[in-house]
């Protein structure tokens, strides 16, 4: 990847309709999904006497998963109508839902959705640490660019991130496979978030140590 793509002009129209997205709305179209996946796995039962259609997925899981597959794909959708792009981890993520989601329901296996987060994370921690290998620092364009670090801190943070996808798989592997999927549900959506800020917010005294904001020059960029 050139790392020049990451470089934009403040009157860019393109970034400013990013930039003015609402905060609100950003975090409903990236937890919407996982919201309608709780609720869905919670009142499958529900949900098919209501909606006599669903039942045609299964029970409770594979309603979710179903639900969770559409609402992923509005999700999507809605973001690229307002920003014209999507994110590296949204779109992958997508893929993967829509992939395993269709496994799940054609195969009736809920093994496949059980599955998804642990694929998920180990192909972005292999993609940072492999990265890393090759001399690349890639958390950027995972994170779109969130924040300019100079090399050091972005290999730090790189590789940091790299074990933190790691660990996610593996506990998610263990949730999975040693207790009921009432209980793995709950996990993925009310356990993974609060796992994720704590882990983001310890970062921060690395990421103020190498920030390069209000810098400029070629240093801050990922990929060197």
């Amino acid at each position: 990847m050139n790392p020049r793509i990451l470089e934009r002009d403040p009157s860019d129209p393109q970034k400013q309709k990013k930039e003015s997205v609402n905060p609100l709305l950003k975090l409903v179209l990236e937890l919407g999904p996982l919201m309608v996946f709780f609720f869905a796995n919670a009142r499958g039962a529900w949900l098919s006497q209501k909606f006599p259609v669903l039942a045609e997925f299964g029970g409770p899981i594979f309603v979710a998963t179903g639900l969770f597959m559409a609402a992923t794909a509005i999700a999507l959708a809605a973001s690229w109508l307002l920003t014209r792009t999507l994110p590296i981890m949204p779109m992958v993520s997508g893929v993967v839902v829509f992939v395993f989601g269709a496994l799940t329901l054609y195969l009736q296996d809920d093994i496949f959705i059980k599955m998804k987060p642990t694929i998920v994370n180990m192909l972005f921690g292999g993609v940072l640490l492999g990265g890393l290998f090759f001399g690349k620092s890639l958390l950027g364009y995972v994170f779109d660019s969130a924040f300019s670090l100079d090399a050091e801190g972005w290999k730090k943070l790189t590789f940091r991130w790299g074990l933190f996808f790691l660990f996610l798989a593996l506990v998610n592997e263990v949730v999975w496979r040693n207790f009921s999927t009432d209980a793995w549900v709950t996990f993925k959506v009310w356990g993974i978030m609060p796992i994720t800020l704590l882990f983001t917010f310890s970062q921060m005294p690395l990421i103020m140590r190498h920030s390069l904001e209000g810098k400029t020059g070629t240093e801050g960029k990922p990929g060197k």
